[in-house]
């Protein structure tokens, strides 16, 4: 998918006989041919005309949830309205798609509706609305406060809360010790099915003030299930703190942060990549993100740190799992990197011993080539 994606952001695509779009998270270019796969006849409506009630049945499905999309980012209530009025009608998965695209735009004004879908004959309908509200900080429903009836107090039992500090206490949130593989399932089931907003309050705590006071290192394995909580359920500014206080830390756990990159913004991600990139300890996270653009990292961004040295260390030593990893690196960076940054960097590997026509350096390969035939073009 990031050839795909490097491709298509400097206005190219693949060739069809090469490859084919295989679902709905392909670049929007590819909405006909997603159709076409479907078993539509016939082409699509022109995407210039607005999407509306009237003419809803002349889109297809997949230039139909892009319409859908642009129209949250800029109309969000009108296309709001629009899947209130529509997605009834839909089946199970289309619903489900529809309601997906409420994220974009997400406010307090979309709480009536989502709370409608409580009686979606959809659970999996019904388990998104319940997420989306979460992150506008709407409670779910929780039982008597035993263990049996309540996820949350299951959950919260999981953790202990605890004070810190001589003379100023502050309150911390530190995972319990588990006993068992069987203890270890239940708490990530829980984790994930339940909702930062309720599992706060159930320490009579705030978002803000549940993440602030998590103690961060103390079990790595439920340090990730937080994070993946965070970016399920937790509002935008909830997702935002985690990310900006943790790669503000620094070390190891501002690679959690690689959990939160699907609801970060552009900015917030590039800083996480490049505060990778400028510590190397754990260089190989950064192929781990996801929803990261492409094409804006710049040559600065590899001087300023250790990246070089670590790759030329790397490629010139003898560790065959530093090397195999190198090649996850390298091709993430081909993504990510300017045309010059590719370009240069090509010859900085090459110069340190890495062959040539090593398929490590594919990806870079091709963004340079890319630019180099897309200068040449009048399109």
């Amino acid at each position: 998918m990031r050839v795909v994606t490097l491709v298509a952001s400097r206005g190219f695509v693949i060739h069809p006989m090469d490859w084919m779009p295989s679902d709905q998270n392909s670049p929007d270019v590819y909405a006909p041919w997603i159709d076409w796969q479907a078993g539509i006849e016939g082409q699509a409506h022109a995407p210039r005309e607005k999407l509306t009630a009237e003419n809803w049945d002349d889109f297809y499905p997949a230039a139909r949830r892009i319409a859908l999309a642009d129209m949250r980012r800029s109309e969000p209530t009108a296309a709001r309205m629009l899947i209130e009025t529509k997605a009834p009608g839909e089946s199970a998965d289309v619903r489900l798609a529809l309601i997906e695209l409420m994220r974009f735009g997400l406010t307090l004004e979309d709480a009536p509706f989502l709370k409608s879908l409580s009686a979606d004959r959809s659970g999996k309908v019904r388990e998104l609305a319940g997420r989306l509200l979460a992150r506008l900080g709407e409670h779910g429903r929780t039982g008597d406060g035993g263990s049996t009836d309540d996820p949350v107090a299951e959950l919260a039992a999981f953790i202990s809360e605890g004070k810190s500090g001589f003379i100023r206490r502050r309150t911390t949130y530190t995972p319990v010790k588990l006993k068992s593989p069987a203890q270890e399932q239940r708490r990530a089931e829980l984790f994930e099915t339940c909702n930062l907003v309720d599992l706060a309050a159930r320490f009579g705590a705030t978002e803000p003030e549940f993440i602030g006071a998590w103690q961060f290192g103390a079990d790595n394995n439920a340090d990730i299930l937080i994070a993946r909580m965070v970016a399920a359920s937790g509002s935008d500014a909830a997702v935002t703190q985690m990310a900006d206080t943790l790669v503000a830390d620094g070390g190891k756990p501002a690679l959690f942060v690689v959990h939160l990159t699907p609801r970060l913004d552009s900015r917030r991600k590039r800083v996480f990549i490049r505060s990778i990139l400028k510590e190397t300890n754990y260089l190989g996270v950064i192929s781990l993100a996801e929803g990261i653009d492409a094409g804006w990292l710049g040559w600065d961004d590899l001087t300023n740190g250790q990246v070089l040295p670590a790759l030329r260390s790397v490629i010139g030593g003898n560790d065959d799992v530093m090397r195999r990893g190198l090649d996850d690196i390298l091709e993430t960076i081909g993504f990510l990197a300017t045309t010059p940054t590719a370009a240069r960097l090509i010859d900085e590997v090459v110069a340190a011993g890495m062959p040539p026509a090593a398929p490590s350096l594919t990806l870079l390969r091709l963004n340079a080539a890319l630019a180099e035939q897309s200068s040449g073009t009048d399109t």
